[in-house]
């Protein structure tokens, strides 16, 4: 992914054996193109801001990137099948998703969602996808378009307040990544060991949790959405949203 922030420059060096491994058997081999990170993808006055004027500015679709060159974060999408949903942030610009689209297209469609969030980063502790016509939306960060959806048939599952102690160090993320979770398959999801109560909302809608404790990784940054990818699925493509 071609991500905005400078420090992580180099960091697709490291999946680079894996990503031999799978085109040596086969894969098709596709990278973003890679911002430069000028100046000019920066918005220089935009640190200084206050929580109010990031509130009316994210509103507004205006954030510390630019419209410079194409950036994004993978982690700002979301897929269900063969429509992807994903969220203009601080990371990931509307050249950039408008980069995917044509990537994608015409297979996959992209919808553009947005949140009552003033610093929006990654979609998955905001709204994360349980299943099919299922998904996880944040009480406190609500979906604008969230109407598209219920006309769309799906059932809109608010999770629990989230049990992480306040003194519990957290790097650039939230306590909602105990929403942050990983479905295996339609039955079976991994979930922090720790949030029981998300643990017994999963239970109640017929899915088994597998219990992992993760609080040294979310304290580095990210939740079990963050820190995996599924690379290898079973099944046949579907589109779970008309």
């Amino acid at each position: 992914a071609p991500m905005a922030w400078r420090a992580r420059f180099f960091e697709y060096r490291a999946y680079r054996p894996l990503i031999k491994e799978y085109f040596r058997n086969g894969a098709k081999w596709t990278t973003a193109p890679k911002p430069t990170m000028a100046d000019e993808l920066y918005d220089q006055d935009y640190p200084i801001r206050t929580v109010e004027d990031r509130h009316k500015l994210a509103a507004e679709g205006k954030f510390v990137t630019t419209e410079h060159e194409p950036c994004f974060d993978a982690a700002d999408f979301i897929r269900a099948g063969r429509d992807l949903f994903v969220q203009r942030s601080q990371v990931t610009n509307y050249m950039g998703i408008e980069w995917m689209r044509r990537h994608l297209a015409p297979d996959y469609k992209i919808h553009i969602i947005s949140f009552k969030d003033p610093n929006p980063m990654h979609i998955d502790g905001t709204f994360n996808i349980i299943g099919p016509g299922l998904v996880l939306s944040n009480p406190d960060r609500p979906c604008r378009q969230i109407e598209m959806f219920q006309k769309a048939g799906w059932t809109i599952v608010k999770p629990p307040t989230p049990l992480i102690p306040d003194d519990h160090p957290l790097w650039m993320s939230s306590k909602w990544l105990s929403m942050n979770v990983l479905m295996l398959d339609e039955k079976r999801v991994m979930v922090d060991i720790n949030e029981s109560s998300i643990q017994k909302m999963f239970e109640s809608l017929g899915i088994k949790t597998i219990k992992v404790n993760i609080r040294h990784a979310n304290s580095l940054g990210g939740g079990f959405h963050c820190w995996t990818t599924d690379v290898r699925r079973r099944g046949t493509l579907q589109s779970y949203f008309h």
